[in-house]
């Protein structure tokens, strides 16, 4: 074979078998070690015996047939990357700083060992020697360039630490420790310098925003209720009913409607004034909504809040709100209508018995499973209970559904009747109409027997149909009070037995008091 660039050897043909074999690669080897020998003008391994002195790189290389050897070969590198690493860290820390650092008890092979290297040492670049990177980084070197005594020389004339420049230079820098809600822009571009008023006019802008904003934002957490319910005022409400001893404890929360709250609460069974029962659910009313100034169509006309209505504020509206539902509650208790008992009342937080069992709350109706049978008898119930609440209690639940009824233990239970409102009222037949759709759509979806049409079970409560204006104006006005017995037929909220021992009290202070003087 020729070759115009040089002369080569003839390659003697090899056979397969052979390449592969450990022994002809191990003769290979040998050969380019001393070829390699011979070119560098040193002794290879194979005739080392004859020379006396053999470098350490071709000892090596006949030693790596024992693993020993090869462990050592592979630490000795890893120690020297791990001190190299060490070492670049060092020059990188004191590169940029005034205070220097030693890392030397941490290197694992010593300092005046050299390790033979052919590859050349990286460049640490300093921070410091990168002129103009960031120009708040080179103003910062300026400033600090002016020694303790307060001045220095500069190009033949006295540079104070007072310079109008360099001040201003410097207020530009401390736009950077201003609040992230106070925009000061980007000047990184161009030089901006601030004088000393301009600068402290704008610090003491940024700090009256800070100081408003936080009080907004405290202000309104402290009275916010769109959540939870639980804003300060009603933390300190519900603390009050346990230190008072009516509440064991709260344990959290059970639902969260859109105009209030439901807490699941453990009562005190040896309070001294009444029986209380063991579980309790704590209504606390939401004192943020807007809807309550569109809900005066429920409260306006009346009787029991007719004195007590006018411009006043959405927290006060929301006290009245859940006086009404208390009001409500003891109006279906007293007529045997199945609802919550109430316990107490306290500003916005009513506190009822709680439905259910073991912290668990009865099912709504829409939610509640029920057999065939058990819907009849729901649909019978409820009939019935809309029927007594009409007769005997003269309200109109006014937002009667299969959301506002829970059935437990076989019986529909009515809740949430913040809403009802009296027959005398003028929305009230309309009110009536709509629980009455309600009802009788929900019944039919469960395909319950002989489910009466709203209209017809309208007039199975009323007496008349919806179309017969003339028959419900003139039953509306029967259940109108007269003027002069509207105070005597204000309810209270204080019990029969109560109101008795406060006057068996005053009869014996009467008795016991001294006659006066002839």
């Amino acid at each position: 074979m020729s070759c115009p660039w040089a002369k080569l050897e003839k390659i003697e043909p090899v056979n397969f078998d052979e390449i592969m074999s450990e022994e002809v690669a191990r003769d290979l080897q040998a050969k380019e070690d001393k070829k390699y020998a011979e070119m560098i003008g040193t002794p290879s391994i194979a005739d080392h015996d004859k020379s006396e002195e053999v470098p350490v790189a071709v000892v090596a290389d006949e030693a790596c047939e024992s693993d020993a050897m090869i462990a050592r070969m592979l630490q000795m590198a890893f120690d020297k990357e791990y001190d190299d690493n060490l070492r670049k860290t060092e020059e990188k820390v004191n590169g940029a700083s005034k205070v220097s650092i030693s890392l030397e008890n941490f290197r694992r092979v010593p300092h005046n060992f050299d390790f033979e290297s052919d590859s050349e040492e990286e460049e640490v670049v300093d921070v410091c020697d990168r002129r103009d990177w960031d120009r708040f980084d080179t103003l910062q070197r300026q400033l600090d360039s002016i020694p303790p005594c307060g001045y220095k020389m500069q190009n033949g004339s006295v540079v104070t630490k007072h310079d109008v420049t360099m001040s201003g230079r410097k207020n530009a820098c401390k736009l950077l420790s201003f609040p992230p809600d106070f925009q000061t822009g980007d000047g990184e571009n161009f030089d901006l310098k601030l004088s000393n008023k301009v600068f402290n006019s704008l610090k003491r802008h940024s700090q009256h925003e800070q100081a408003r904003r936080h009080r907004l934002r405290d202000k309104k957490e402290d009275r916010a209720t769109q959540e939870f319910g639980l804003d300060e005022h009603t933390r300190l409400v519900i603390f009050k009913l346990i230190q008072n001893e009516i509440l064991n404890s709260v344990n959290g929360v059970i639902s969260i409607g859109k105009e209030a709250v439901i807490l699941h609460a453990d009562a005190n069974t040896e309070y001294a004034e009444k029986v209380l029962p063991a579980e309790c659910a704590i209504k606390v009313f939401k004192t943020t909504l807007s809807e309550f100034k569109q809900r005066d169509k429920y409260i306006k006309d009346d009787r029991r809040f007719s004195g007590r209505l006018g411009n006043q504020s959405a927290r006060k509206t929301v006290h009245l709100w859940a006086e009404k539902e208390m009001h409500n509650l003891n109006r279906l208790k007293n007529s045997n209508v199945p609802c919550p008992e109430v316990v107490t009342l306290k500003k916005h937080v009513l506190v009822m018995s709680f439905i259910g069992e073991n912290n668990r709350p009865a099912p709504k109706l829409k939610d509640a499973i029920l057999s065939e049978a058990e819907y009849i008898m729901a649909y019978d119930q409820v009939v019935e209970a809309m029927k007594t609440l009409f007769t005997s209690a003269e309200l109109v639940h006014a937002d009667l559904s299969e959301y506002n009824i829970l059935w437990h233990q076989g019986r529909c239970i009515f809740i949430d009747v913040s809403q009802a409102v009296l027959l005398s009222q003028e929305n009230s037949v309309h009110f009536l109409k709509r629980d009455c759709d309600n009802v009788s759509c929900f019944f039919t979806k469960k395909k319950v027997p002989k489910v009466l049409s709203s209209e017809e079970l309208f007039k199975s409560i009323t007496g008349h149909y919806y179309d017969d204006k003339a028959g419900l104006m003139e039953l509306q006005q029967s259940f109108k009070v007269k003027p002069h017995l509207v105070d005597k037929l204000e309810e209270s909220d204080h019990d029969f037995e109560k109101q008795w021992e406060k006057a068996q009290k005053e009869l014996e202070m009467a008795t016991l008091a001294e006659p006066p003087l002839a």
